[in-house]
C-alpha cells in the first residue's frame, strides 16, 4: 500500500454519498462520539505509520475516515486535515510522498483523466512505501514512508535485502526515488489468493532488529522520481538498467479508461509476482519535488479493485422464526454494494451468536460474501456510546408448533409453506414467501395443507394474483397432489434425511408409524436422539390430524 491519506478528495466525495444524513444527537453527545473515534482513528494512523500495523483493512479505514468527516460537518466541527504529531520518525523525506487520490469507479477515473496527457498505468503493488536516497552512486538511506513528511530510517535492514540496488550509476547517482517493498510473490492470483497479510510481513522485516530470513524475498516497484527525466520512458529506461527490474515491465501507457479498466481486470486475474490491491494511473508531468504535499498528488490517482468486504452501518434489528421454530437474528444495513450485489439484509444467525458479536442498531459492522456470494457480518467495527439492544422473543416455538395459522404463528407458519414449495420439498415452481403471503391473506388457511383445497375459480379471483397466475398455480398445485409420498414426507417437516427417508422404503403413512425406535436406528445417519424425535413428530396428535387430513384429500400414502 502506498499511503493512507485522511481527507482524500475521493474520501470526501464517497462520504457525502454514504453519510449524507445526520445523526440525531445532542451536542453533547455528538461532541462524545467525534471524540471518541477520532481517538480511535489516531490510534490506528499510529499503529500503521510507526509500526507497519494494519487492525483494520483499507476499505473499513477508509470508511470509518469518511464517517468521521462527516459527523464533524454535521456538528459544525469540519476541519482542514493536518497531518498527525507521530512519537515517533524524525528522518526527514527529502521530497515529500503526496499519496494517491482513490477514485470509486470508471466514472470517476474518466472525469480524473480528462484534459491529461501523457498517462502511464501501473499495479497498485500492496507493500510499504520508502524513499530511497542515493548520494555519489551509494544508497544512502532509506526513510519509511511515516507520515509523508518524516519517517523512520530504514537503511540497516535495507542495505541486507539483496534485490534492493545498493550501487547506482549516471542521472541515479544523486537521486530521490519513492516506491514500495513488497514481498515478492510466485503466480499470485489477487482475485483467488487475497492480500496474503503481505504488507505487514515487510513492514515486521524492515523494523526488526538483527536476521530477518524475509529479507531475501523482499523487492522494491519504484512507482515515482522526483525530478528525473522529463518523460516517464527515459525513466523506466535508466530505472531499469539499474536494476529496478519491476516498473518498466508493469507500466503501460494508456489513452482512455477502457484500456485502464482492462489492465485492472488483467492484473486482478492473472498470476503477478506480488500483492496489489487495484490499478494506478499517472501523469507524467509532475511538479518539482519541493512543491509536493501530502494528499496533494494530483498527477495520480487509484482505482482499487472491488472490496472483498464493506462497513455498513446498522439500522435496525430484526428477529425472525424459521420452521423448525428457530430463532433467527436478521440485521437491516444501511444499503451497501458488495461485488454486484445490493446488500441490505444480513442473517446474523441464531440469538447466540447475535449477543457474541455484540450487535446494535447504530453500530457499524463489516460484511463480505461467503461462499455463493451470500453476504455475512464478520466483526463490529464501531460501537457507539449508546447502544440500544432489542429484546429476543422467548424460544416458545418448537418443530411441532404453528402447522395450524394464528396471530402468533405467523412466521413459522409462512416458514412452513415456503419450505412446501421449495425444491427440496414439493417443487411447486415459482412460488416463494411472498407468493405464499398473498394466498394466505386472500384466502385465511386454516392449517399447513389448506391451500390444497383451492378451486381454480378462487386462484384465478385472488387480489393481487392476475387470472393467468392464479390458473398456473392451480395447475401446478396439481403437480404437486402426485408428487412421491416421501417428498410429502419431508414437505410436512419430518426431522430426517431423503437418504434415511429413501433406505426405509416406506410408501405409506401406516407404515412409519408402525416402525420401532430400534427400528428407525437402524437406518443411516439416525442414532437413539434422532429416533426418539422423529417418533415424537409422527405421534403428535396435529400431525396425525393432518396426515388424516391428506388422506381424505387423496394424496397417495395417506
Amino acid at each position: 500500500m502506498w499511503i493512507r491519506i485522511f481527507m482524500m478528495i475521493g474520501a470526501m466525495a464517497w462520504s457525502a454519498c454514504s453519510y449524507a444524513a445526520c445523526p440525531v444527537w445532542t451536542p453533547a453527545r455528538a461532541e462524545q462520539e467525534i471524540a471518541l473515534l477520532e481517538k480511535q482513528m489516531a490510534q490506528w494512523n499510529e499503529d500503521y505509520w510507526l509500526q507497519g500495523a494494519s487492525a483494520v483493512s483499507d476499505d473499513v479505514y477508509d470508511n470509518l475516515n469518511a464517517q468521521l468527516a462527516n459527523w464533524r460537518r454535521c456538528f459544525g466541527q469540519e476541519a482542514a486535515y493536518d497531518a498527525p504529531v507521530l512519537s515517533g520518525g524524525t528522518v526527514r523525506h527529502p521530497v515529500a510522498h503526496t499519496g494517491v487520490d482513490k477514485l470509486r469507479n470508471k466514472e470517476a477515473l474518466q472525469i480524473w483523466m480528462a484534459g491529461k496527457t501523457a498517462l502511464w498505468a501501473q499495479p497498485k503493488v500492496d507493500g510499504v512505501a520508502v524513499t530511497l536516497v542515493y548520494r555519489h552512486g551509494t544508497l544512502e538511506r532509506v526513510i519509511s514512508r511515516g507520515n509523508g513528511l518524516v519517517g523512520e530510517d530504514w537503511t540497516e535492514n535495507a542495505r541486507r535485502i539483496p534485490a534492493l540496488p545498493q550501487n547506482v550509476t549516471g542521472a541515479l547517482a544523486n537521486s530521490v526515488l519513492q516506491g514500495e517493498l513488497f514481498l515478492k510473490r510466485e503466480g499470485h492470483i489477487q482475485k483467488q489468493m487475497g492480500g496474503m497479510n503481505a504488507r505487514a510481513k515487510v513492514a515486521g522485516a524492515m523494523m526488526r532488529r538483527g536476521g530477518a530470513d524475509v529479507l531475501n524475498d523482499i523487492a522494491v516497484f519504484v512507482w515515482s522520481w522526483p525530478d528525473g527525466p522529463q518523460t516517464l520512458a527515459q525513466r523506466l529506461q535508466i530505472l531499469t538498467q539499474a536494476g529496478f527490474d519491476w516498473v518498466e515491465r508493469y507500466s503501460v501507457p494508456v489513452s482512455n479508461t477502457s484500456e485502464v479498466e482492462t489492465l485492472r481486470e488483467r492484473w486482478f486475474t492473472t498470476a503477478l509476482p506480488f500483492v496489489t490491491d487495484g490499478v494506478v494511473v499517472r501523469s507524467a508531468q509532475e511538479p518539482d519535488g519541493k512543491q509536493w504535499i501530502p494528499g496533494q498528488g494530483t498527477w495520480v490517482a487509484a482505482w482499487k479493485y472491488p472490496p472483498v468486504e464493506h462497513v455498513a452501518e446498522v439500522k435496525n434489528i430484526r428477529f425472525t422464526v424459521g420452521r423448525t421454530g428457530k430463532i433467527a437474528v436478521v440485521a437491516q444495513l444501511e444499503p451497501i454494494k458488495l461485488d454486484d450485489k445490493r446488500v441490505q439484509r444480513v442473517n446474523i444467525g441464531s440469538v447466540r451468536r447475535w449477543q457474541e458479536l455484540d450487535i446494535a442498531p447504530g453500530d457499524r459492522v463489516r460484511v463480505s460474501l461467503a461462499g455463493q456470494g451470500i453476504p455475512r457480518i464478520d466483526d463490529v467495527v464501531w460501537r457507539g456510546l449508546v447502544r440500544d439492544k432489542p429484546q429476543p422473543p422467548a424460544p416458545v416455538f418448537t418443530p411441532l408448533t404453528c402447522f395450524y395459522a394464528s396471530s402468533e404463528c405467523q412466521e413459522q407458519f409462512l416458514a412452513r409453506l415456503t419450505w412446501l414449495s421449495s425444491k427440496q420439498a414439493l417443487d411447486i415452481d415459482g412460488l416463494g414467501e411472498a407468493g405464499w403471503r398473498v394466498l394466505h391473506q386472500t384466502h385465511r388457511f386454516e392449517h399447513l395443507f389448506s391451500w390444497l383445497a383451492l378451486t381454480k375459480t378462487q386462484l384465478q379471483e385472488t387480489v393481487g394474483i392476475t387470472p393467468a397466475r392464479g390458473l398456473q398455480l392451480w395447475h401446478r398445485f396439481e403437480l404437486a397432489r402426485d408428487r412421491l409420498f416421501v417428498r410429502w414426507i419431508y414437505a410436512m417437516g419430518l426431522p430426517i434425511t431423503k437418504s434415511a427417508i429413501q433406505a426405509a422404503g416406506d410408501t405409506h403413512w401406516q407404515q412409519m408409524q408402525d416402525r420401532s425406535s430400534l427400528a428407525w436406528q437402524r437406518l443411516p445417519g439416525i442414532g437413539t436422539e434422532k429416533a426418539r424425535q422423529i417418533m415424537a413428530f409422527i405421534q403428535d396428535p396435529v400431525i396425525q390430524t393432518l396426515a388424516a387430513w391428506l388422506g381424505e384429500h387423496g394424496i397417495v400414502g395417506f
